[in-house]
C-alpha cells in the first residue's frame, strides 16, 4: 500500500466505487497540479453524468477547472467541440494562450470580433457577444457543438451587456451543456433554478471557501493590526478591540509610542527622509497623537520587509495608479536583482520588437521599462492592451512585485498576489464618491493568495480618519451579492427572433428569460399576499355584520362623505359654484346615510371599525393587483413595443392574422448588432453616408460607438472634418432626434445623442497621421484610443458585410486605415 493511502476499508471501497462510476473525473484530476477540492469534483461528476452546472465560488478557488474538464470531455469524443466564453478581450487572450499550451496551436481558436485565429477549431474561446452573433447567424462553427464555458456569468447583471449572456443561455441548442462559472452571489439557487427551467437538468454547486485563507489587516502607520479580534475570527466578525480604540481616539500613551517606534522603524525621522505625506489627517482628542499615512514607497518597504509581496495596490483613478509609480520611482526603490532584471529587459524586448520607434517614443516605453525593472508597474484601461499583458506576465511570474491597479484588475484575469492593498474603500461612480460594496471588496480582495505559494494571503487596508473598522469588518464578513438581470429585447433581437421562429414563439422565448424569471418570482409573492388578505377581507366582512343591513355598502357611503368633506375643506380656492355642487352631493350623501338601516345599529361604530380596517387593507390587495398585472409578461409587452417600432418603419409588416413578416430592411437588420442597430439600419436605408471617403466613415462610425467621459464637453463643429462628413453626420443626428421621438412615442428608452468627441482624431488616424498627432486631437490614452479603435473596426467590419456597393467598399478601406500600427500591435 503506497503512503497516503486509507487504511479504512469502507473510505477505500467508497473510492474505489466513485472511481467506477466516473472514470474521466479520475484521470483528468490525476493531470491536475493540485488534488481537487469537493466542489470541483462535484462539478465534475455532474458534467461526466451528462447534465449542465452552475459553479459558484470566490475568486481564486479553481472554477476555471470544471471548464477546463468539459473541454477534456469534449476533445476525448470524435467530433465534439467546446466553446470558452468570456467577458473581456483581455481574459479571452489569456485563456487561449492557456488553452493552446495544452492542446497545441492546432485544435484551439481565438475570436474576439477584431481577432479571428483558427476559427474551426475544436476548441474556441471567444467573447460572449461573438457566440450570440453566431447563434443568430446559425454559424457552421455550431456543429458539433457539445459544450459552452460561460466564464464569469455574473456578467449578465452588467445594464450594459449583460442582455448577451441570456440570449446565449436561451438560444443554444437544447443538445449542448453549459458550465456556468460565478462569482459568489446570494441568489446562486435562484439563478440556477432558471438555468434548469431554460437548459434543463442543472446541477447547482455553490462553494464560500477559499483555497488560501485570507488574514485581514488594518495599517495604521507602520503598525499591521488585525481586523479581528484572533480569538473570535471572521465568522463572528468581532472586530479588534485595539481598532475601535484609535478609532475612538482614547488609546493609551504607551500605545501612542508604539506606534510611533514603529513608524520610526519603517523609515520615519530617524531613517533621515520627510515626515510621510498624503491624505487628511484625522481629528484626534488632544490626549492622542495624530495618526498619518504612510506614503506609497514606505508601505512597500513594509510588505516587503514582512514577506508580503508581490502585491497589488487597488487605487481607484488611473491618475492615482500612475502617480504610485511615479512615488516609488522617485524613492529609488527597486525591488529586483540583477537577474530579474536581465529577464524582464528580454521578455519586454521580446513582446515589443514589432512597435515602430517612434511610437516607443510617445508611448513612454522606456520610462515604463525602467520602472518594470524597478518591480514596480500601473495597470489600468489606459495602457496598450499588449503593455498590460506584459504587467500580467511579469507579474505572474514573480518578476513585476507591485502593481498599482484600477478595480478592472480583479474581474477574472489571473494575477494573484500574496497581499492586496486597498487604500480607501470608497471610489467615484461618474457622479458622486460612493462606498465599495461586499462584492466588490470581496472581487478585490481575492486576488490575495497564491494556490501553492502561499499558506495565507492579506489584504490590507490604509487607515483614514473616515474608516470605521465596524463597517470594515461588515464587508469583510458578507461574501456575497445578488445576481440581477439586466435583459431587455432589442431591435436585432426582435427580427432574428422573429425570423427564426415568428412572432408568438419569439414573446414565449423571451417570457423564459431570467429577467421575467425574477418578476414572476416577485410575483409569486405578491400573489400570496393578495391571497391572504383576501382571507383577512372575508374575517373583516363577517366581522362586521350586520342584522339591519349591507354594513360592506354603509362603510363605502362613510369614507364617501369623509373624503368629501376632506376635500371641501382643503379646496377653499374653487369657484363657488363648484363648492356650491359639491356642498349639495355632501348634504345628499348625509340624507342617504341617515336613512340606511344599518345607521340606527347600536352596535354602528363597533362594525365601522372594522369596515375601516377592512377598507385600508382593500386598497392595499388593489395595488399589490395592480403590481401583479405590470410584471406579468413585462419582457414580452417590452417587445410588442420595439416590434410596433420596426413595422412604423416597415423592418417588418404585421398580416391580417396577426403573423409577422419581415421585409428587406429587416433582412439587413439582421447582422447590424450594437446600441445603434436602428439607428445604423436606417441610415444605410436612407443613404446617408454613400458620398462619404474613408476616413469620413470612420470618423462617422467612430461617432456612433463613442461614449464621451461624464466631463468631457462636446466639441461643437470645430476642427471636425469638413464637405461630405458635415452633411452626413448632420443627417445622422436628424435621423437619430426623428428615432428617438418614435421610440419616446412607443415608450420606449432611445438611446444617447450621436457624439463627436473622437471623430476629428479618428478621421486623422484614417487618414495616416502620426500617432503623436492623433493622441494629442484625441486627448485620450493609448489604451483608450486602442480601444474606441477597435468598437470602430467592428461596426465598419459589419458595413462591409451588410451595406450595398460603394458603401461597402468604402467601410472595407477604412477598416483597413483604421487597423493599423498600435490598433494591430494591442494584443496578442
Amino acid at each position: 500500500m503506497t503512503a497516503g493511502e486509507p487504511t479504512d476499508p469502507a473510505t477505500r471501497y467508497a473510492q474505489a466505487q466513485a472511481l467506477r462510476a466516473h472514470p474521466f473525473t479520475a484521470a483528468f484530476a490525476a493531470t491536475q497540479r493540485f488534488e481537487l477540492d469537493p466542489f470541483q469534483i462535484a462539478a465534475c461528476h455532474a458534467l461526466e453524468d451528462g447534465r449542465s452546472v452552475l459553479v459558484a465560488a470566490p475568486t481564486g478557488a479553481g472554477k476555471t477547472i470544471v471548464g477546463e474538464f468539459a473541454i477534456h470531455l469534449a476533445m476525448l469524443a470524435a467530433g465534439e467541440k467546446a466553446f470558452y466564453t468570456t467577458p473581456m478581450k483581455a481574459l479571452s487572450n489569456q485563456k487561449f494562450r492557456e488553452l493552446q499550451e495544452v492542446y497545441g496551436e492546432d485544435e484551439v481558436g481565438l475570436l474576439t470580433g477584431d481577432t479571428n485565429i483558427n476559427g474551426g477549431a475544436r476548441v474556441v474561446v471567444m467573447t460572449t457577444e461573438v457566440l450570440r452573433n453566431m447563434l443568430y447567424a446559425d454559424a457552421a462553427a455550431l456543429r458539433g457543438l457539445r459544450y459552452v464555458i460561460m466564464d464569469e456569468v455574473h456578467y449578465l447583471a452588467d445594464r450594459f451587456r449583460g442582455a448577451v449572456w441570456e440570449e446565449v443561455i436561451i438560444h443554444l441548442p437544447p443538445h449542448v451543456r453549459l458550465v456556468s462559472l460565478s462569482a459568489t452571489v446570494s441568489n446562486a439557487e435562484e439563478f440556477g433554478d432558471w438555468l434548469g427551467t431554460v437548459r434543463g437538468d442543472t446541477e447547482v454547486i455553490v462553494s464560500e471557501t477559499r483555497p488560501v485563507p485570507l488574514e485581514q489587516h488594518v495599517l495604521v502607520r507602520g503598525d499591521l493590526l488585525p481586523l479581528f479580534d484572533d480569538r473570535a475570527g471572521v465568522a463572528t466578525a468581532l472586530v479588534n478591540q485595539e481598532l475601535m480604540r484609535i478609532r475612538g481616539g482614547s488609546g493609551s500613551r504607551y500605545e501612542n509610542n508604539r506606534q510611533a517606534q514603529q513608524y520610526r522603524s519603517a523609515g520615519g525621522r530617524e531613517s533621515g527622509k520627510r515626515p510621510p505625506r498624503g491624505g487628511r489627517r484625522p481629528v484626534r482628542s488632544s490626549n492622542v497623537q495624530r495618526i498619518e499615512r504612510l506614503d506609497r514607497p514606505q508601505v512597500v518597504q513594509l510588505l516587503e520587509r514582512a514577506n508580503l509581496l508581490p502585491a497589488i495596490f487597488f487605487i481607484f483613478s488611473r491618475a492615482g495608479c500612475d502617480g504610485g509609480v511615479q512615488q516609488v520611482r522617485r524613492s529609488g526603490l527597486r525591488l529586483t536583482t540583477r537577474e530579474e532584471r536581465d529577464e524582464i529587459r528580454r521578455v519586454v524586448d521580446e513582446r515589443t520588437r514589432t512597435l515602430a520607434e517612434d511610437d516607443l517614443q510617445v508611448l513612454g516605453y522606456w520610462e515604463w521599462r525602467e520602472n518594470l525593472e524597478r518591480g514596480i508597474a500601473a495597470h489600468h484601461a489606459g495602457l496598450l492592451p499588449a503593455f498590460k499583458e506584459v504587467v500580467e506576465e511579469l507579474f505572474r511570474r514573480k518578476l513585476v512585485k507591485v502593481v498599482f491597479a484600477t478595480e478592472t484588475l480583479a474581474l477574472g484575469i489571473n494575477m494573484p498576489a500574496r497581499t492586496v492593498v486597498l487604500e480607501k474603500l470608497e471610489k467615484f461612480n461618474g457622479e458622486a464618491r460612493v462606498a465599495i460594496t461586499s462584492g466588490e471588496y470581496t472581487q478585490l480582495t481575492g486576488r490575495a493568495g497564491r494556490r501553492g505559494i502561499d499558506v495565507e494571503g492579506h489584504a490590507v487596508i490604509q487607515w483614514t480618519e473616515a474608516l470605521d473598522p465596524q463597517a470594515v469588518a461588515a464587508l469583510a464578513s458578507r461574501r456575497t451579492y445578488p445576481l440581477n438581470s439586466s435583459f431587455r429585447p432589442t431591435y436585432n433581437m426582435a427580427v432574428n427572433l422573429i425570423d427564426q421562429v415568428g412572432r408568438e414563439r419569439a414573446r414565449e422565448i423571451l417570457e423564459s428569460s431570467f429577467a421575467q424569471f425574477q418578476a414572476d418570482r416577485a410575483v409569486v409573492g405578491l400573489a400570496r399576499e393578495v391571497k391572504d388578505a383576501e382571507e383577512s377581507l372575508a374575517g373583516y366582512a363577517k366581522a362586521m355584520q350586520c342584522d339591519r343591513g349591507d354594513f360592506v355598502a354603509y362603510a363605502g357611503m362613510r369614507r364617501e362623505l369623509s373624503d368629501l368633506e376632506k376635500l371641501n375643506r382643503a379646496d377653499r380656492t374653487a369657484p363657488a359654484r363648484i363648492r356650491d355642487a359639491r356642498s349639495r352631493e355632501i348634504q345628499a350623501l348625509r340624507t342617504r346615510l341617515q336613512r340606511h338601516p344599518c345607521h340606527s345599529c347600536p352596535d354602528r361604530e363597533a362594525h365601522a371599525r372594522w369596515g375601516e380596517r377592512y377598507a385600508k387593507l382593500e386598497r392595499r390587495v388593489e395595488k399589490n393587483r395592480r403590481q401583479i398585472e405590470a410584471r406579468t409578461g413585462t419582457v414580452a409587452r417590452v417587445f410588442d413595443r420595439v416590434v410596433d417600432v420596426l413595422a412604423a418603419l416597415d423592418y417588418v409588416r404585421v398580416g391580417a392574422d396577426g403573423g409577422t413578416m419581415l421585409t428587406a430592411a429587416g433582412a439587413t437588420m439582421k447582422r447590424i448588432y450594437g446600441e445603434r442597430d436602428l439607428l445604423v439600419a436606417e441610415a444605410l436605408r436612407q443613404g446617408l453616408w454613400a458620398s462619404l471617403d474613408a476616413p469620413g466613415l470612420a470618423a462617422l462610425a467612430c461617432c456612433l460607438v463613442y461614449e464621451p467621459r461624464r466631463d468631457e464637453a462636446g466639441p461643437g463643429e470645430h476642427g471636425l472634418p469638413r464637405g461630405a462628413f458635415r452633411q452626413a453626420l448632420s443627417e445622422t443626428q436628424t435621423l437619430w432626434a426623428r428615432l428617438d421621438d418614435l421610440e419616446q412615442d412607443h415608450r420606449l428608452p432611445g438611446t444617447e445623442p450621436v457624439s463627436m468627441g473622437l471623430a476629428t482624431a479618428m478621421h486623422s488616424w484614417a487618414r495616416g497621421a502620426s500617432l503623436d498627432r492623433v493622441l494629442d486631437e484625441a486627448d485620450l490614452a493609448a489604451g483608450d484610443f486602442v480601444r474606441w479603435c477597435k468598437q470602430t473596426i467592428d461596426l465598419l467590419d459589419q458595413l462591409s458585410l451588410v451595406a450595398e456597393g460603394p458603401v461597402a467598399a468604402t467601410a472595407r478601406t477604412a477598416l483597413e486605415s483604421v487597423r493599423r500600427g498600435i490598433v494591430v500591435y494591442g494584443s496578442l
